[in-house]
């Protein structure tokens, strides 16, 4: 029997929900060829896997990495914790489709979140996963965000969607899904998909067969009601499944809402990251919401007058919450709290942000203690990732000199903390949460599984070393204990270092 690759020695781990046994899995090409005993087998490669565990690539379920994937230091970072595929088009934002203008609008007002696009406008979905095919070492999946199609057909409009515009919005979503898009995505604290109905919603997810509505909710934390009320409403009325993005908050307050839904026949699924902050755009953060941010020269004009002032003493307990992730132009600051950055300018927090705001055009980014974690914050991200409906997603942000430490860190502390430190998930339990599960959500049939015949995405690691390194402090360090990983079959992490091989695919529903 001969093969191009061979991992010996290792434990399988295949993504069933079985616990780890001892096999060699073989690969032929871009597949799997043989999983079992394969004593006197040849390979161009083989991989000494004895005292690792070998499992199918992970899945992150929310990834803001539209342009970060095409830099070699985030695909090393994915890599290192055996993510094998970024589900891009989140939170109702990216890069395509729409006109010039369109592309132009996504990539200004969610700048400090998704970066620049990888070409210029107009952009199809089609147009854009041709942008990434095997021109990165990760494979890449893609949500049509319903707040890019809106703003493509309605610009800022504020306006409930006339029949024309909605069935103009609808054809959009018909064409991503057949140009490969794994489903349809909407961020309703943001702009413009804040301005959309629940019927709206429910149209949209019509055509989406059985492929899912993913969610940023219009509220979360203590106040998740109201966002999963209409989560199940639209689930209802369109049929669609349906997978609420970054799930996090109370876990009393939270899971019995998923029951809630999940009971009234709702296929509804969620991810969430193992940290008790979150990370975004700052105007969202700190503006009010009638400032219209879809409209960045009036939300600037209003900045840089007295329409404000009433405004800022309201958000005293905010200030010591927020770190500054992204500040072009003011790099100094990033990394810095906003009252340190403001004390270091000799003003107040609310001037500093203004001062922020305004010259950064609206483009700064932050990380954000949640105040509605409390202390019980940590056992809530426990029982929530422990839930059957749980998939892991980072919600990754690479921008700016001091993002999150979630997008180089997540996938691992999962393995190195929730698994062997506090044992949340078995092993076999986890693979399931960040591999098999989510490949299933998002129609990707051939992925998940290390079986004969799927696609060879493979990682190999080391249950005693496997750990997150990134913190606050120091945000991208790369973890340890994944050190090989095959993507389509081709090994691009040898020895914890990429080999720059690009074989990953902009992958389409099968």
């Amino acid at each position: 029997m001969a093969f191009d690759v061979i991992i010996s020695g290792g434990r399988l781990l295949d993504g069933t929900g079985a616990p780890p046994y001892r096999a060699d899995l073989a690969v032929s090409g871009d597949r799997v060829a043989a999983v079992g005993r394969l004593d006197g087998a040849r390979a161009g490669t083989v991989i000494d896997a004895r005292g690792r565990l070998v499992a199918p690539g992970f899945v992150d379920c929310h990834a803001h990495g539209d342009a970060a994937v095409f830099d070699p230091a985030v695909q090393q970072a994915a890599l290192r914790q055996g993510v094998t595929t970024f589900v891009l088009g989140q939170d109702g934002l990216s890069f395509a489709p729409g006109s010039a203008a369109t592309v132009a609008y996504a990539a200004r007002y969610f700048a400090a979140v998704n970066g620049a696009p990888p070409i210029d406008g107009p952009l199809t979905v089609g147009a854009l996963l041709g942008c990434y095919d095997r021109a990165v070492a990760v494979n890449t999946a893609y949500l049509i965000p319903h707040g890019t199609v809106r703003y493509d057909v309605m610009g800022p409009s504020p306006d409930a969607a006339a029949p024309g515009d909605l069935a103009r919005m609808r054809a959009h979503v018909e064409r991503g899904l057949a140009d490969g898009a794994v489903g349809l995505s909407s961020g309703l604290e943001y702009l413009p998909g804040r301005y959309a109905s629940a019927e709206e919603l429910a149209a949209l997810c019509e055509p989406l067969g059985g492929l899912p509505y993913v969610t940023h909710m219009r509220a979360y934390g203590a106040e998740a009601a109201v966002g999963m009320s209409e989560v199940t409403e639209i689930g209802l009325r369109s049929g669609a499944a349906v997978h609420v993005s970054h799930l996090h908050g109370p876990a009393g307050v939270l899971l019995p809402l998923v029951e809630e839904a999940l009971g009234r026949d709702v296929d509804l699924t969620f991810d969430t990251y193992p940290y008790l902050r979150g990370s975004t755009i700052l105007a969202m953060v700190v503006l009010p919401p009638d400032v219209p941010g879809a409209e960045p020269e009036r939300a600037l004009e209003m900045l840089a007058s007295d329409e404000l002032d009433a405004w800022w003493p309201g958000l005293e307990q905010t200030w010591p919450r927020l770190t500054i992730s992204h500040a072009p132009g003011l790099e100094w600051a990033e990394g810095l709290g906003m009252v340190e950055a403001a004390g270091r300018a000799g003003v107040t927090p609310a001037e500093f942000c203004r001062r922020l705001l305004i010259e950064t055009r609206l483009e700064a980014g932050c990380v954000s203690a949640r105040p509605d974690e409390g202390p019980e914050g940590e056992e809530s991200v426990r029982r929530m990732l422990r839930h059957p409906a749980q998939t892991g997603g980072s919600d990754g942000i690479y921008v700016g000199g001091h993002p999150h430490p979630r997008g180089f860190g997540a996938f691992a502390r999962f393995l190195g903390r929730h698994v062997r430190e506090l044992g949340d998930w078995t092993w076999e339990q986890a693979i399931v949460h960040l591999a098999a599960h989510p490949a299933r959500r998002f129609g990707l049939a051939d992925r998940g599984l290390l079986r004969p015949g799927f696609a060879a995405d493979v990682v190999v690691l080391d249950p005693v070393t496997v750990s997150d390194r990134a913190t606050y402090a120091a945000p991208r360090a790369l973890a340890t204990g994944v050190d090989d990983v095959l993507v389509s079959g081709t090994r691009v992490l040898a020895g914890g270092e990429p080999t720059g091989a690009t074989p990953g695919r902009a992958l389409r529903p099968s």
